[in-house]
């Protein structure tokens, strides 16, 4: 079993594909958290919005979104499948979402927001804590930074 990691707009992925990718979206925030909240906000089929994702024979395992923004890029929606934790799956995603914002705009850093529990594993991929925690859906979280190269 393989896995492969894909790029795509919303508008070009096959259907299924999409559904699947939503659904470990749902999975992961909205049922494990319980977190009830819009995940289809509308900024995955912004102009030039791409969805990363791993799969492995027809299961998405993780997925990412990258999104541009006015004077940054902003990674976002980051979650992997319960089964497929502690695979390193979500970590080579990620590295892959990272080096996808360099080359859509080199010049520009990336923000994110984190969980604040999961700050540190941003921190392996350059990000830093860049102000204040708050809390979305009643779940603490701080904003992220990585500089431009």
């Amino acid at each position: 079993m393989t896995i492969e990691y894909r790029t795509s707009p919303a508008a070009s992925m096959d259907p299924v594909t999409l559904y699947r990718l939503l659904q470990v979206r749902v999975e992961v925030f909205v049922v494990e958290q319980a977190a009830a909240y819009p995940d289809l906000d509308g900024r995955d089929v912004e102009p030039g919005a791409e969805l990363l994702w791993a799969e492995e024979d027809g299961r998405v395992l993780a997925t990412l979104r990258v999104l541009h923004e006015p004077d940054a890029m902003r990674i976002g929606r980051v979650a992997t499948a319960a089964g497929a934790r502690s695979r390193g799956v979500a970590s080579e995603l990620m590295r892959r979402g990272v080096e996808r914002c360099g080359r859509l705009d080199p010049a520009k850093p990336i923000l994110l927001g984190a969980q604040e529990h999961l700050a540190p594993w941003y921190g392996r991929f350059g990000f830093v804590v860049s102000g204040p925690g708050y809390a979305e859906d009643g779940i603490p979280h701080v904003p992220m930074r990585r500089p431009a190269p």
